[in-house]
């Protein structure tokens, strides 16, 4: 061996390749479009699958914190579009894809635009369960937009003519594929609300992505979601869903379950009133039947079989208040005949004279004292009560001055004079 060579191991040889591979910018942005094949999930959420042209494969790995955000799930024969790195698993030393975004080749930018629309109208509330309006049990008239002709209109017609002959339909003839069908669909819609329906069905029958697109048109969830007549979204196939779908009052899973949904079965509608006829018999029975009871027990009631026994008492009871009444008033009479007695006696009644002549006498005595004390009768014998123009009495010669004008009161006037002097 010679000893001038040096020999590295191949975990060494392999990590050389995986720093180096890692250090190019253009294998650590890199961009795909392929074939799935060989794909296998695994239980902790990983993807392992093989990418593949019609002339070469290559390995690839989505771990499971890439793969939460993928909105479809990928299988075997899916063209998709990926987006990733490339590096070199050290132990086995097969490089492959690592990768962190993948969508529907075709699809993928309808499917992004999907999830963009119905995140949107989300937040706006228009798939709020608030906002949904209940589907009438027994429907008059039932308003259907779709294609005029299809399996979706002949599917629609025989199962509510099959189900529930007694609704009337009106058909608003629409595009439900192509670039005019989302306008033509809100016309219809529109044009549906001047009807007196009672809901209205809105779908067409399955087909691809881009068959049903016009069903994920924002202009389209809007009509429906102002719409004051229920509606049903009736688009596709089970599987299929669309922002129609999400917007309308209730999801029927094809045209035929929106037809099931919209009417009653005619049969169990029948078995209903039988069933209900039945329950109001057995009432009606049990009624009478408690009735029947309550007069039996009537009829053998002690009021019943001996009424007189019932008058009889009611007699005593009415002889006992009548002569309670009688010693009451009785009572009240002789009461009052001797508060009469003792009013007569008394004196006021007796001698009125003299208590007259008594309070004559008090009366005089009364004005004799007033007179004495009244201060003007002493003006009769000749005094005078002097004031001065403010109407103060004047009780000394320090209350006037010369000039002031003085009042004198006599017994028959008064008498205006100047002070000329004060002695």
């Amino acid at each position: 061996m010679d000893d001038t060579i040096k020999y590295f191991t191949v975990s060494q040889y392999n990590q050389a390749i995986k720093h180096f591979l890692d250090s190019k910018s253009e294998c650590q942005d890199v961009h795909i479009r392929a074939e799935i094949s060989n794909f296998k999930g695994h239980t902790r959420g990983h993807l392992y699958f093989t990418l593949k042209d019609e002339e070469s494969r290559i390995n690839a790995v989505m771990f499971a914190s890439s793969a939460g955000s993928l909105n479809f799930a990928p299988k075997d024969g899916d063209e998709v579009l990926v987006d990733g790195r490339i590096s070199v698993y050290v132990p086995n030393g097969g490089y492959q894809v690592y990768v962190d975004k993948m969508q529907l080749a075709g699809n993928g930018d309808l499917l992004r635009k999907f999830e963009e629309l119905k995140k949107k109208l989300f937040d706006e509330g228009l798939f709020d369960e608030s906002h949904k309006k209940p589907i009438p049990k027994y429907p008059n008239r039932i308003g259907i937009v779709t294609a005029p002709t299809g399996a979706a209109i002949r599917d629609i017609l025989s199962t509510i003519k099959r189900r529930y002959p007694l609704a009337n339909t009106i058909l608003f003839p629409s595009l439900v594929q192509g670039e005019e069908a989302k306008n033509d669909i809100v016309r219809q819609i529109k044009r549906a609300q001047e009807y007196d329906l009672d809901c209205l069905i809105v779908g067409r029958g399955g087909g691809s992505i881009e068959d049903l697109w016009a069903f994920n048109e924002e202009i389209v969830a809007r009509a429906i979601y102002d719409s004051d007549i229920p509606i049903i979204s009736a688009v596709g196939h089970e599987p299929d869903f669309t922002i129609a779908d999400f917007v309308a009052d209730l999801r029927a899973p094809t045209p035929t379950g929106a037809a099931e949904m919209a009417v009653p079965n005619m049969i169990d509608l029948k078995n209903y009133i039988n069933q209900i006829e039945i329950r109001c018999n057995k009432c009606i029975m049990n009624k009478i039947d408690l009735l029947k009871t309550a007069l039996n027990r009537l009829k053998s009631s002690y009021v019943l079989s001996n009424p007189m026994a019932s008058f009889e008492i009611r007699e005593q009871k009415l002889d006992t208040l009548m002569n309670r009444l009688n010693q009451f008033i009785t009572y009240k009479i002789e009461k009052e005949s001797i508060r009469l007695d003792t009013i007569k006696e008394t004196r006021i009644l007796k001698y009125p004279q003299e208590m007259f002549t008594g309070y004559t006498n008090s009366l005089e005595l009364i004005i004799n004292k007033l007179e004495l004390l009244n201060p003007l009768s002493v003006l009769s014998k000749g005094y005078s009560v002097a004031s001065l123009e403010d109407k103060k009495i004047i009780k000394s010669v320090k209350d006037v001055k010369i000039n002031d004008t003085v009042n004198l009161k006599l017994i028959d006037g008064e008498i205006n004079t100047v002070v000329k002097g004060v002695k």
